[in-house]
């Protein structure tokens, strides 16, 4: 009898990625109508994964600054391509007014009230208490799926999805003056540099408004080449989602050289690129293609995370951080969505909604990665560890309600949940 040996470590990742991309198509609809989600389910396999003894690697983010900086900004860039290009909604200032109340009101209240709870309440410095903020204020866009719109031409464009998706999709930029300042009193404190004059006309000036402006020129000119040049050599032709891939690349890597906003640029190129043939089947494409990558690279990344649970990232944790994390959770984000939502014109059960899920996830641990690898904080391992719980709770708690809450949304507005299930897919999409 032919005795067994080890596979080689090649042929186990093998097999696991092929275990992977199996989880990626099916769980989602084995999921679709239980109180759970695919994110609790990864961080579960990582954790298993990880807690075996002859798994001696730890995926602590600490450990590894530069690549989680890597991983979680190709994570989300993927998220906001494809938040982008699901939206049906025009472009139009008084049809995104819940964006507005959103952006301009919540985030800014939750960067205030966290910024406070952990200077305050958990004795952190006030520059790592304002790069807590402003990492754990935006809405994420990789998580918040279930909450977020389908696909294009699919009609789930509720004012609650479309407020979620559209938020996730701008105020992942838009958070990024208030790490930008962060930084800049870290390093004003160490050197006395000056900094508000540098901050207000490059960090919230110059890089938002050239991130919109690189973001839409690239958005009209992949819209122009996909959609409108001679019928024989335009994209669409091609038939391949790839496209998409490519336009996010090209826009956050042309934003980054000329040093603005990459995530800004990135959702106003996905809103210029389906503004430019909102009704074609290829968008379809484009959008299909966009979530199976972002869902692979989700996967991989919330297994590490549970990894890293395991592994010791929460251990720097004190009672007090327990109880802000809650905080941050159940009654910050609430209240600041609630204040936004006052003059609405929309049922309290959407306002609820809409305050309810600012679900905190991979956009928190990019801005973290990135503040630590690009300024000194001295608390660095306690604000991994923050960071972590409150993106652990969220995921398990919104994870949780999801489903229950969206699809008793869905019946009291008239809508029936398991008949949208069983619509037929829009023209164009893939068999």
């Amino acid at each position: 009898m032919l005795g067994l040996s080890l596979p080689e470590p090649y042929i186990l990742w093998l097999a696991g990625a092929g275990f992977l991309i199996a989880l990626v198509a099916w769980l989602p609809l084995a999921l679709k109508r239980l109180p759970l989600s695919l994110p609790i389910i990864c961080i579960g396999i990582g954790a298993l994964v990880f807690s075996l003894p002859a798994v001696g690697f730890r995926p602590m983010p600490m450990d590894m600054p530069k690549v989680t900086e890597r991983l979680t900004e190709f994570v989300v860039i993927i998220a906001l391509m494809g938040a982008g290009l699901k939206l049906d909604r025009t472009f139009k200032w008084h049809r995104w007014g819940v964006t507005w109340r959103l952006l301009a009101v919540t985030m800014p209240l939750s960067i205030a009230a966290i910024t406070l709870i952990a200077g305050w309440g958990l004795g952190l410095s006030w520059t790592a208490a304002l790069l807590l903020g402003a990492a754990l204020a935006p809405t994420d866009p990789v998580l918040a799926a279930d909450v977020q719109v389908g696909p294009p031409k699919c009609g789930e464009e509720d004012e609650v999805r479309f407020g979620l998706t559209s938020e996730a999709g701008l105020n992942d930029g838009l958070a990024f003056p208030f790490v930008n300042l962060a930084l800049a009193l870290a390093l004003a404190a160490s050197t006395g540099k000056p900094w508000l004059q540098e901050w207000v006309l490059h960090s919230v000036i110059w890089e938002i408004a050239v991130g919109i402006i690189v973001g839409w020129l690239i958005g009209k000119m992949f819209g122009w080449l996909t959609f409108h040049v001679p019928a024989e050599t335009k994209l669409a032709q091609t038939g391949d989602g790839l496209i998409a891939i490519a336009a996010t690349f090209i826009s956050y890597g042309v934003a980054e050289i000329l040093d603005c906003y990459g995530f800004l640029a990135v959702f106003v190129t996905a809103l210029a690129l389906r503004r430019s043939h909102r009704d074609h089947d290829f968008n379809y494409q484009m959008h299909a293609l966009t979530e199976q990558v972002e869902r692979i690279a989700m996967m991989v990344l919330l297994i590490l995370f549970g990894g890293a649970v395991v592994g010791g990232m929460l251990a720097p944790l004190r009672w007090q951080d327990w109880l802000a994390a809650i905080a941050i959770i159940l009654a910050v984000r609430p209240i600041a969505g609630m204040i936004a939502m006052i003059g609405l014109k929309a049922d309290l059960s959407e306002r609820l909604t809409l305050a309810f899920f600012g679900i905190r996830g991979v956009g928190s641990f990019y801005y973290l990665a990135y503040a630590l690898n690009h300024g000194k904080f001295a608390e660095g391992d306690r604000l991994w560890a923050i960071v972590g719980l409150v993106a652990l709770l969220s995921i398990l708690l919104h994870g949780l309600t999801v489903t229950p809450i969206m699809r008793t949304l869905d019946r009291l507005h008239g809508r029936d949940p398991d008949e949208d299930e069983a619509k037929p897919e829009p023209a164009g999409a893939p068999a």
